[in-house]
């Protein structure tokens, strides 16, 4: 019995934000019935091991929402929801029968997260995780991103949100609806880049003896020593009067990362290797 026993969610949203949101939502305990069209969720085709894992669970059902006895079978299951998550455009869910006056009619109760590229006005412009990405300087040409982070920082969203909109519910607020736009997602994470915080040789960025990667004498290490404490700390052992980037250069190339990792954790300090999990599985 999680938090959220007894929230319904139906989700049309497809490809990966709706389904990590879903799949939050209901490791907190919702139930979730996943409306698919025939041809299915193309997110499986693209990844079928981690679609299988997002959905274990869930309700999966097949349904031609252009249809009229799609519609139909669409109409009973949200009169039974508390949540509708889509990621369809605005104009895709007025044809569908699902835009915002028709839901406001026909069930008042339900929330509703609206899972958009940008935010409208610009809800119709087209886009995907990379072009969230690219005009914040999230990306260094030519290495793509080494994971899909306005996907699944924009899911994080879409759980706050639904929960938001629940919760405002219960406390008699009349708002059932609200857009989340994973550009604005890909904002927020730019936002320590565009205040400087982490451009090169700001604090965040290298500039900071600290708060750097180190080569041991196998591999990398993280050093994330930002608090005062933990840096007196680690200059203390270190035997240095202050922390200094060619110094501990020097100091961290002389062991392992197994090393620096064991002796970190002894001394209660933020220092762990530098991995590549997909390198360690194969």
């Amino acid at each position: 019995m999680g938090l959220l026993s007894g929230i319904r969610i139906v989700s049309t949203a497809l490809n990966l934000p709706g389904p990590a949101a879903c799949a939050r939502l209901r490791e907190l305990g919702a139930s979730l019935t996943k409306i698919e069209p025939p041809a299915g969720d193309p997110f499986e085709a693209f990844c079928a091991p981690w679609y299988r894992r997002l959905h274990d669970g869930a309700e999966i059902l097949r349904i031609d929402l252009k249809s009229g006895a799609g519609r139909d079978e669409m109409q009973a299951r949200l009169r039974e929801a508390d949540l509708l998550v889509t990621a369809q455009r605005a104009a895709a869910l007025e044809r569908l029968g699902l835009g915002a006056a028709a839901l406001a009619a026909g069930f008042p109760r339900l929330c509703h997260v609206a899972i958009a590229g940008h935010a409208p006005p610009d809800d119709a412009i087209a886009g995907h995780d990379l072009t969230y990405l690219a005009p914040l300087g999230l990306v260094d040409p030519p290495q793509l991103p080494a994971t899909l982070y306005a996907d699944m920082a924009g899911a994080e969203r879409v759980v706050s949100t639904a929960l938001a909109l629940l919760l405002g519910r219960e406390r008699a607020s009349t708002e059932r609806a609200r857009t989340v736009a994973l550009a604005d997602a890909a904002h927020a994470l730019a936002e320590p880049l565009l205040e400087g915080l982490t451009r090169p040789g700001a604090l965040l960025g290298g500039g900071y003896a600290g708060y750097n990667l180190y080569a041991a004498s196998d591999g990398w290490i993280a050093v994330a020593v930002l608090e005062a404490r933990f840096a007196e700390r680690l200059a203390s052992l270190l035997g240095l009067d202050r922390l200094d980037a060619a110094r501990l250069r020097e100091i961290f190339a002389k062991h392992g990362v197994a090393h620096w990792e064991s002796w970190a954790r002894e001394n209660d300090l933020p220092i762990v290797a530098v991995r590549d999990p997909h390198k360690e599985k194969s």
